[in-house]
């Protein structure tokens, strides 16, 4: 078992750019409830008082970085690095934006999986994906000695327990990120898991892009708006996310 102790000698600085994607972040879905932009500002600040609050340090960011600080992670199982209903937040990022984009993919089909009797939809949906800078003095890295020889406990598909309880503990080490692989991605991306806003380096988004998510039978398709060249389309089996 690695103590809070063994995880903070393991602690290194770091620092890097990570991607991550997100629902259109251009309409507001509440919009269309209201007839006028003044009614949509009154409704919109209506419905903030009732979200959680965000930790302090997350208060000034942009708000596609503080977010993931404010809401708690799906009931049962919570997610990778935190447990359902846990206030202590979590930024989840990739080091690429095929990475990112696998990541989301897999949570789009879980959505359907479960909820068999929700058919696919026939249109695109249009996403977010946008980057930014982190920064940091207490990084783990999973991937790599001697935290790597627990590679199977750190890469299970569905069960976060171990990683959870790892979370815990670095927390108590006072590590800020967390560098890990990638199961969604074939190709082994990695992601990085900011487990504090403080370790953000940029108070906003460094790029925004719009891209297309299209869920097909076997496949899933993500395309780049306005694409200009490769690196610019993914499509990944349905069958590398069961």
């Amino acid at each position: 078992m690695w103590t809070p102790t063994a995880l903070a000698s393991e602690a290194h600085p770091a620092k890097g750019l990570v991607w991550r994607a997100v629902e259109d972040q251009h309409r507001a879905s509440t919009r269309k409830l209201v007839d006028t932009v003044e009614e949509h500002d009154l409704l919109e600040s209506l419905l903030d008082r009732d979200k959680p609050p965000y930790p302090p340090e997350a208060r000034d960011l942009h708000y596609l970085l503080k977010t993931p600080f404010r809401y708690h992670p799906p009931a049962p199982q919570g997610s990778r690095f935190r447990r359902y209903l846990v206030d202590s937040g979590v930024f989840y990022g990739a080091e690429a934006v095929r990475t990112a984009l696998a990541e989301l993919a897999y949570w789009r089909l879980r959505f359907f999986r479960d909820a068999p009797d929700a058919n696919l939809p026939r249109q695109e949906e249009r996403l977010t994906v946008f980057s930014t800078r982190y920064a940091t003095q207490r990084q783990l890295d999973l991937t790599r000695p001697p935290l790597n020889k627990d590679r199977k406990r750190w890469t299970r598909r569905d069960d976060y327990s171990a990683t959870q309880a790892l979370a815990e503990r670095a927390r108590r080490a006072d590590i800020e990120v967390i560098r890990y692989e990638s199961v969604r991605d074939a190709q082994q991306g990695a992601n990085v898991a900011l487990l504090t806003a403080k370790a953000f380096a940029a108070r906003k988004p460094q790029t925004q892009q719009t891209w297309f998510l299209y869920l097909a039978p076997t496949e899933v398709n993500f395309n780049r708006a306005h694409a200009q060249g490769a690196g610019e389309r993914w499509v990944f089996p349905v069958s590398q996310f069961i």
